[in-house]
C-alpha cells in the first residue's frame, strides 16, 4: 500500500523501500545511471544527470521524486528539499539569462514588472504535471526563487493517517477552526484534506481565499470557488466582506495574519459560516494567546470573549524525523468545550493544556502525548521527540514513566 507522507505533500515509495529512482535523463541522451540511488546518494545521482533545458523539466524531476521545493538563485548552484534536507545538484551556476528565462516560463510581463518594482513576488502556476507557489526574491548575489510543489491529487485524512477528531471539526454548522504550524510543517495539507472530507460527504458552498491558491479543489458533493488575492481580489480582507453576501456555508482563510483579517473571520463565524485557517504558531494554546495578543490590552479582554464563543478548535501541527528517514505529524488538539470556553475568557492558559490532556477521550491531546506514542510505537528516537517538544523535560519523565 502507498503511503502519503504529510511533509512531501505527494505520494511516496511503499513504507519498506527507501530507494528513489534516478531523474530521467533530457530527451535523446542515454541514462548515466547504473540502477537506483538511496536517499543519501541523491546528490551524487543529480551530479551525473546533465541539466534539464528548460524550468518545466527541472520541477518535472522534483515532482517524479516527490521533492518538496526546488531552490534556484543567480550566481548559485540549482538544489532541491526532500524529507527536510536540501539536495545538491552539481549543475552549472545559473547565470542572469537562464534565471530570466526561467521567470518568463511562470510569469507574464506585468508580473514580472511587480517583482522589479518591489523586489519581491508570490504567486502560483500550475505546470501540465504540478502546480507550484512561487516565492521570488532579490538577494545579494541576485535573484533567486523558492518553488514549493503543490500536488494535483489531494490526499484524503484517512491516507494522512490524521487524527479521528478532525472529522469532528468539518461537521460544525459555524465557528472558526485554525490550522496551525510552522513552515513546512503540512498544515497547508491537512487543510485541503479537511475541506475535501466536507467536499465529498456534505452539501456545502465553500469558498476559498488565498494567497496564493494552493490546492485546487473540483467540486463534488459541495460547491468550490476559489479566489486568489492580487488576482480574483485586492485583499483578505475586502474578500471576507464580499464573501458574506456570496452565500457561503463555509469560508477558508489561507493565513490570519492580522488584527482586521482574523476580526473579519470572527464576524463571518458569527453570522452563521464556518472560517477555516491557518496560523504560524506552534501549539494550540498559543495559538489563542497569538489571537488575543494581535489586539491593545485595552481591547483584549473583549477579544478573549469574542474568542472564547467562536473557536470551535485548534489543530497545531509538525513534523519529526522517522526512524526510517522519513517524517511523521504530531499533533496538539483543542476542542474548545465548555471548560476551555471559561479558560479562554479568564485568560487562564495553562488550565487549557491541563484540560487537553486528561481530554483525549474526546479527541484532544497535546504535543508530548503525540511525541510520547510515536517514541512507544519505535517510529521515532527519542532524542529526536525530545527535540520537538516545547516541554522536553516533562517528555523525558513520562518517558522514563513508561519503560
Amino acid at each position: 500500500m502507498t503511503e502519503v507522507d504529510p511533509f512531501n505533500r505527494n505520494f511516496i515509495l511503499p513504507a519498506h523501500s527507501v530507494h528513489v529512482s534516478p531523474p530521467p535523463p533530457p530527451p535523446g541522451e542515454p541514462s548515466s545511471f547504473s540502477g537506483p540511488r538511496t536517499v543519501q546518494d541523491l546528490s551524487v545521482g543529480l551530479v551525473s544527470c546533465p541539466i534539464p533545458g528548460d524550468l518545466e523539466a527541472i520541477v518535472r524531476i522534483a515532482s517524479d521524486h516527490n521533492y518538496t521545493d526546488v531552490h534556484l538563485g543567480v550566481g548559485e548552484e540549482p538544489r532541491y528539499r526532500f524529507r527536510g534536507d536540501i539536495i545538491q545538484t552539481g549543475w552549472p551556476i545559473t547565470d542572469t539569462a537562464t534565471f530570466r528565462r526561467w521567470i518568463e516560463e511562470m510569469l507574464d510581463q506585468g508580473q514580472i514588472e511587480v517583482f522589479q518594482r518591489k523586489r519581491e513576488f508570490d504567486g502560483s502556476h500550475a505546470f501540465r504535471f504540478v502546480r507550484v507557489r512561487i516565492n521570488l526574491m532579490e538577494t545579494l548575489r541576485g535573484q533567486a526563487m523558492v518553488l514549493r510543489l503543490i500536488p494535483n491529487q489531494i490526499a484524503s485524512l484517512e491516507e494522512l493517517n490524521l487524527p479521528a477528531s478532525l472529522p469532528h471539526f468539518c461537521t460544525r454548522p459555524k465557528g472558526l477552526v485554525l490550522v496551525t504550524g510552522p513552515t513546512g510543517s503540512g498544515k497547508s495539507t491537512t487543510l485541503a484534506a479537511m475541506i475535501d472530507w466536507i467536499n465529498r460527504n456534505m452539501s456545502r458552498h465553500i469558498i476559498t481565499i488565498e494567497d496564493p491558491v494552493e490546492f485546487v479543489h473540483q467540486s463534488h458533493k459541495s460547491l468550490i470557488r476559489h479566489r486568489e488575492v492580487g488576482t480574483n481580489t485586492d485583499s483578505f480582507h475586502s474578500a471576507l466582506r464580499a464573501a458574506l453576501r456570496e452565500d457561503p456555508d463555509v469560508i477558508l482563510i489561507g493565513e490570519i495574519r492580522d488584527q482586521e483579517t482574523l476580526n473579519s473571520a470572527l464576524e463571518a463565524n458569527q453570522t452563521g459560516h464556518l472560517v477555516f485557517g491557518t496560523m504560524h504558531t506552534n501549539s494550540a494554546v498559543r495559538t489563542v494567546e497569538r489571537m488575543v495578543g494581535m489586539f491593545p490590552p485595552n481591547e483584549q479582554e473583549s477579544m478573549r470573549k469574542s474568542v472564547a464563543e467562536s473557536l470551535v478548535g485548534v489543530v497545531a501541527q509538525g513534523l519529526v524525523k522517522t526512524k526510517d528517514g522519513k517524517r511523521a505529524a504530531f499533533h496538539d488538539i483543542l476542542i474548545n468545550d465548555d471548560a476551555c470556553k471559561d479558560y479562554i475568557q479568564a485568560g487562564d492558559l495553562n488550565s487549557i493544556e491541563d484540560i487537553m490532556e486528561r481530554s483525549m477521550f474526546e479527541g484532544m491531546q497535546t504535543i508530548n502525548q503525540a511525541l510520547l506514542r510515536l517514541v512507544q510505537e519505535g517510529r521515532v528516537e527519542t532524542d529526536d521527540a525530545l527535540a520537538q517538544s516545547l516541554k522536553p523535560e516533562e517528555l523525558r519523565q513520562a518517558l522514563r514513566g513508561r519503560q
